[in-house]
């Protein structure tokens, strides 16, 4: 979730209200729990508050709502919910600046996208540089995807010479001092040794010519994504007028990214003015000329029925055009059946009706929702099948057994090397990502003996079990398979026998009351005379027998051990019948 740190002074400032913390000349205190209260409608929750410098740090539970990672986002925002405003916010640039933007053609497979404001008449402090600075890094980071997919640059405007070239150039040929350093690099060098270089020098690493910009007398601006000049890419307290640039390889994205930031410079008391982009013909811009930025705000048609219906309300056309403006949007035109709904152009969060609804409901109060408890027909209870493997599974600890859990994927080698088998036909899978998970498992009994080999450790005896399912090809079509509930448990200490594995197995029979025959077999797993095969009316159900020193061995297991394993769904199948 983004976390953006504020100052709490600007932020009241900024909101329209007095220090109320501060009364009768006494050491400023904060109420955060009102705080939280009063940022719960935009799902954001305050973390810590630093007294010393006087500053929230406020996470942000909805990452989409990138207009309010700042101080002039959030107050925005909560001017709406405070009643302090109503509608939407409207932004213009009221002049067009003289400010020209050339584009490379040579970009297109580089960085492409281009867009470009001037704010003009801004104050600045330190505070205030802060803040910006903080939302460039977080919409760097968020919008940008680190930097590559849009990055943000803020110059001293009075420093530039226009037009503004932005150009694909030798990195082996092209020098400038960026910031932070005291001498010039090329831009390979950059890459190698500045921190922003090495930190983000991958975006572009790949590509024989970089992105520059300059201006018309040929000085540096940038080294987009990576980092500005010393000499024109740094803004301080004396700054009055700037150029922002947002670069990217997604149009739309760069064109948000520039809208959020040139709104927050606005609310600072900015004044923006248009640029002008000179695009190459025949480039990926939807147009040869294009003007920066926009402010263009959105109309959504949305539904009162389906608003209704979502939230389980009867409200009127008017109350959710009410409740819309209380979200900060406005309502065009209302029909008892629709409503025009005018999104702002810093809501980039909204795509869909849905959206506007959620809006509509936190602005209504979800606590204010009665909640509709459901009359069902029936009373919810565990299935019979379900019944009796919770019984078999009590059964088991009860006998003194430890349940385990073992991964349902393994590998032909555990199945069958280890365990002295033949190989048998599997369900594989076609692009495993672990080597010794290339399977499902067609039986449990190797994980139970894994499972001892790696807890030797612990003191013996060890008596586990597990009741799980295992996966095997369907006898009708080789392409389909089926999954049964199996139980296997296993005893493992010196004087572990086919007798002990035996009594554990009656034991278990009788209270799930079921008949049972043993009859004497051969299984590569088991001791040869010590191994029987369980039949439940002439049904072959399982294997129970001492384990097979050979298959110990490849476990490095020194003790004897005794198993059984069964199909507990025949047997569930039989008590049910």
């Amino acid at each position: 979730m983004p976390t953006i740190e504020i100052n709490y002074t600007e932020f009241e400032q900024a909101l329209g209200q007095k220090e109320s913390h501060r009364r009768f000349g006494q050491t400023p205190t904060l109420n955060l729990d009102a705080l939280d209260e009063t940022l719960a409608p935009l799902k954001a929750e305050i973390k810590t508050y630093n007294p010393k410098e006087n500053t929230l740090s406020i996470e942000m539970k909805d990452t989409s709502r990138a207009d309010l990672w700042s101080v002039e986002g959030l107050t925005r925002a909560l001017r709406s919910y405070t009643g302090q405003q109503k509608g939407i916010k409207i932004y213009t640039t009221p002049h067009k600046s003289p400010l020209e933007v050339h584009v490379d053609p040579n970009l297109a497979d580089i960085r492409p996208y281009i867009g470009c404001v001037i704010i003009k008449n801004i104050h600045l402090n330190n505070q205030a540089i802060k803040s910006i600075m903080h939302l460039q890094d977080k919409l760097d980071h968020t919008q940008g995807r680190n930097r590559c997919r849009t990055s943000i640059g803020i110059y001293n405007l009075d420093l530039i010479k226009p037009p503004i070239q932005y150009k694909a150039v030798d990195p082996s040929q092209t020098s400038f001092i960026p910031l932070g350093a005291t001498q010039q690099m090329n831009l390979n060098e950059i890459l190698e040794k500045h921190p922003k270089g090495q930190e983000y020098g991958d975006i572009i690493k790949n590509k024989n010519l970089y992105p520059m910009l300059f201006d018309s007398q040929g000085n540096a601006l940038s080294f987009p994504p990576i980092i500005n000049s010393c000499d024109l890419g740094k803004i301080t307290e004396d700054s009055r007028n700037l150029l922002v640039e947002v670069t990217g390889t997604l149009h739309k994205t760069v064109l948000t990214t520039l809208t959020l930031v040139t709104v927050a410079l606005i609310d600072r008391g900015g004044t923006a003015y248009s640029v002008t982009i000179h695009c190459p013909q025949g480039s990926l811009y939807p147009e040869t000329t294009q003007t920066t930025p926009d402010f263009s705000n959105k109309a959504f048609e949305l539904s009162v029925e389906y608003t209704n219906n979502l939230l389980g309300l009867q409200l009127s056309p008017e109350q959710i055009a009410d409740l819309l403006n209380i979200a900060g949007l406005s309502v065009e035109k209302t029909t008892p059946s629709t409503l025009t709904v005018i999104v702002p152009c810093y809501r980039i969060d909204i795509m869909h009706q849905v959206d506007l609804i959620e809006d509509v409901a936190i602005a209504y109060g979800y606590n204010n929702i009665e909640p509709l408890w459901r009359e069902l027909p029936t009373t919810g209870k565990p299935k019979p099948d379900q019944q009796l493997i919770n019984i078999a599974r009590d059964l088991m600890v009860g006998l003194g057994y430890q349940e385990i859990l073992t991964p349902t994927l393994t590998s032909p080698e555990t199945l069958f090397k280890k365990m002295n088998q033949p190989p048998s036909p599997l369900i594989e899978l076609s692009n495993p990502q672990v080597l010794t998970m290339t399977c499902l498992r067609n039986q449990l009994l190797p994980g139970i003996i894994s499972f001892l080999g790696i807890n030797q450790s612990v003191e013996f005896p060890q008596k586990i079990f597990e009741l799980g399912k295992i996966t095997l090809i369907a006898p009708s079509k080789e392409t389909c398979t089926q999954d049964q509930d199996w139980l296997s448990a296993a005893t493992s200490h010196p004087n572990a026998n086919f007798s002990e594995i035996k009594s554990t197995l009656d034991a278990f029979m009788t209270n799930f009351d079921i008949q049972f025959q043993i009859k004497q077999t051969t299984h590569p797993s088991f001791i040869e005379g010590r191994i029987g095969k369980l039949l439940v009316d002439n049904t072959e159900i399982g294997l129970i027998g001492e384990i097979n020193p050979l298959v110990l061995e490849q476990w490095k297991l020194e003790n004897p051990t005794a198993a059984f394993e069964l199909n507990l769904q025949t047997l569930i199948k039989n008590k049910l019948s």
